[in-house]
């Protein structure tokens, strides 16, 4: 069973950075997928950005493009999200999530290829 632990969040003003950080525990395989979903008051959870260890590939929601980078450290099992110019619509509760193996059954962002889940880190940005 993978664990996955978020933390990070926070209070920032409107154009100010955070970086969260999801901690898991041992992954059973190297190929697997790892993303950032969040989900706002009202709304849908929605992917932001993520990462495929196999190639290294990233990816992002047209939203967060050029602001938003999604990272990981192997040797620390941890997966970041730096999130620059932040906008108050970023305000969300934001997940990381792993799906292990090279197949996924549709896009990365996608949140229901995704198998395991952390608890969500909150982020609110004021204007």
């Amino acid at each position: 069973q993978v664990q996955l632990m978020e933390s990070g969040g926070g209070s920032v003003q409107a154009g100010g950075s955070l970086r969260l950080s999801c901690v898991t525990s041992e992954l059973t395989s190297n190929t697997y997928y790892m993303a950032w979903f969040r989900q706002a008051p009202g709304k849908e959870r929605e992917g932001v950005a993520g990462f495929y260890s196999g190639s290294g590939d990233t990816y992002y929601a047209d939203a967060v493009k050029g602001r938003f980078t999604i990272s990981q450290d192997d040797a620390e099992n941890t997966l970041y999200l730096q999130m620059n110019s932040l906008k108050v619509d970023d305000t969300a509760m934001y997940y990381c999530a792993a799906a292990i193996g090279a197949f996924l059954p549709g896009s990365p962002l996608n949140d229901g290829v995704y198998t395991f889940w952390g608890q969500g880190t909150q982020v609110t940005v004021s204007s």
